[in-house]
């Protein structure tokens, strides 16, 4: 993935996120609530909760925020959001999956739909696109937390499978069942937290994107995130760090 920073990536995306946090922390609470319903409230006993909590500490977001997120849950009176997985075609053929949460299915379904529309792309079937990813644990730590060698050989004996490394941080995949078991050993190993840690699909063969491309592909990927209903998004897709800097002009 030389060339191809992650990280540029998603601090270019950041950027846009940042001016919406708090329909971002409207995301991330109507996630905790969720797992918090589903099981138990306790993040110690309940793995979707705990990496829910620790996605939203992450992102700065304030604890009363989250305790409030999971009283809900407790309290009986959470709506009730159904998982949706949406997958379909973008610009350049690129391969894109959308998680959801939602209290209207068909509300939803037909807001994915229409923003794929415009952007040039189209909604497919349920397994159309998803046999271009593989279902992995990631784990983020900052940049400072270890050099790219500390970090390779504290992961590898973590039981990580790969490790990616710039000067703008670290990223750590596991298989999907060792995620927590990683991501425990890594912070007690590191003595530090993670940036994010989450179950994601990630691509096999990411299509190299040009400016043209990619500048339609970023529209695209930024109206489906700014959808309430939408918690996640993931195409197989990569952007030379050339190309990233001229979107960032």
């Amino acid at each position: 993935m030389a060339g191809h920073s992650k990280f540029k990536n998603i601090m270019y995306r950041k950027g846009a996120q940042d001016k919406k946090r708090s329909g971002l922390f409207s995301k991330l609470s109507r996630e905790i609530t969720v797992a918090a319903k589903m099981g138990d409230p306790d993040p110690e006993n309940n793995p979707r909760l705990r990496l829910a909590v620790s996605t939203a500490r992450a992102q700065s977001m304030p604890k009363d925020n989250i305790q409030r997120a999971i009283q809900k849950a407790i309290g009986g009176d959470a709506e009730n959001y159904e998982e949706m997985r949406y997958e379909g075609y973008g610009p350049g053929g690129v391969g894109v999956i959308v998680d959801a949460l939602t209290d209207n299915r068909n509300r939803t379904a037909s807001d994915v739909r229409t923003i794929f529309a415009k952007a040039g792309g189209n909604l497919g079937e349920s397994g159309s696109v998803g046999f271009m990813f593989d279902r992995v644990g990631e784990i983020e730590f900052a940049a400072d937390v270890a050099d790219a060698d500390a970090m390779f050989e504290a992961a590898l004996d973590a039981g990580a499978d790969e490790v990616e490394s710039d000067e703008d941080g670290h990223a750590v995949y596991t298989d999907a069942g060792d995620l927590h078991a990683v991501l425990d050993a890594l912070s007690r190993v590191l003595g530090a937290e993670p940036t994010a840690a989450k179950l994601i699909f990630k691509a096999k063969e990411p299509l190299e994107m040009d400016v043209a491309g990619a500048q339609k592909l970023m529209k695209l990927i930024e109206n489906l995130e700014d959808n309430d209903d939408v918690q996640t998004v993931y195409g197989n897709y990569a952007i030379p760090d050339d190309v990233m800097e001229k979107l960032a002009e």
